[in-house]
């Protein structure tokens, strides 16, 4: 135990890592709980003019005449071997299908990151540094309307601008044929990525604002400046990475909130990622696709936070001495 409880940053990392571990251990046994009270796959495939002889036969090649603790015993090992299965829809290897939709959603997730995250720390550190001034208000109060709008409402937004009533400059859905890749189509993810950006960047600048201002009220930086350091100096080496070590949980947070909303704007925009793979699994009844999504997701979520915490520690000093 004392060894855990040690070990400066790689036994931080061995602990986030075994709690991370046990959280998705937990959420798997939560999700198979929760999709396997949905109902009846096989009954919800045929239909209700299913024969009992034909149930019987489609339970036993799903394997759903096995007993509960069996199933998900097969089916909690076949992650660990990087199979979830086959879908009860397409009878296809769940990550055959997995595979390219999460390559066109993570595409949208990295855009959205690169341009939101240094975009909102921007933002937040010069609206601290002119706190109470024009940019300042005007800057918050932009920030705090945009929070409050939800994602596809500021999609619907978006197109009507850009696509539709105003101007007729971008594709108003995303135009990726089958079997081709987003990038191909450039045009087709400039909508889908601003939606995004104006999901993320007001609350990380808002939340940046705040903590840029408590620091530089705080004793070490008016010590900087007493001492005659310059200004740049002060904010870059003394205030700035003591600002930004909270907002590193906001940001992966938001990132993690990101793989789970982007559901919603790639439906909004048709876009071929897992958002519109997750509501065709839910109308059909796959559960194995359902089940999949479901752990990647929180997996997603456990990965981002456990970053987060020690990208927290190594840019806070005060920390890295605690451990």
């Amino acid at each position: 135990m004392k060894r855990l409880r040690g070990g400066g940053i790689p036994g931080f990392v061995l602990r986030r890592a075994l709690l991370g571990m046990l959280v998705l251990f937990l959420v798997s046994v939560i999700v198979f709980a929760a999709t396997q009270a949905l109902g009846d796959p096989a009954r919800a495939i045929l239909g209700r003019e299913a024969t009992p002889d034909r149930l019987e036969v489609l339970r036993k090649q799903l394997n759903l005449d096995q007993p509960v603790l069996t199933q998900y015993l097969s089916w909690f090992s076949g992650i660990f071997h990087g199979t979830f299965g086959t879908s009860l829809a397409s009878q296809l290897p769940v990550g055959d299908m997995l595979g390219p939709r999460l390559v066109n959603s993570a595409l949208l997730v990295v855009c959205a990151a690169v341009i939101s995250i240094p975009l909102s720390i921007i933002i937040g550190s010069y609206a601290a540094l002119r706190r109470e001034r024009k940019f300042d208000k005007v800057s918050s109060n932009a920030m705090l309307v945009l929070t409050a709008l939800p994602e596809f409402v500021v999609a619907v937004l978006l197109v009507i601008l850009f696509s539709t009533t105003v101007l007729h400059l971008l594709p108003a859905i995303s135009p990726v044929p089958p079997g081709h890749w987003p990038w191909e189509y450039p045009d087709g993810l400039i909508l889908p990525v601003a939606t995004l950006v104006i999901a993320v960047a007001p609350y990380v600048s808002r939340i940046m604002r705040a903590s840029m201002i408590e620091v530089l009220e705080t004793d070490y930086v008016e010590m900087a400046r007493l001492k005659g350091l310059p200004e740049r100096t002060v904010l870059y080496k003394h205030a700035l990475p003591n600002a930004i070590g909270p907002v590193f949980q906001v940001i992966a947070i938001t990132l993690a909130y990101l793989a789970g909303g982007i559901v919603v704007v790639e439906y909004v925009f048709a876009y071929p990622g897992i958002g519109s793979l997750l509501q065709d699994a839910v109308v059909n009844h796959d559960i194995p696709v359902v089940q999949a999504l479901a752990m990647i997701i929180a997996a997603v979520y456990v990965i981002l936070n456990m970053f987060a915490d020690i990208g927290t520690i190594i840019v806070t000093p005060r920390l890295r001495t605690r451990l």
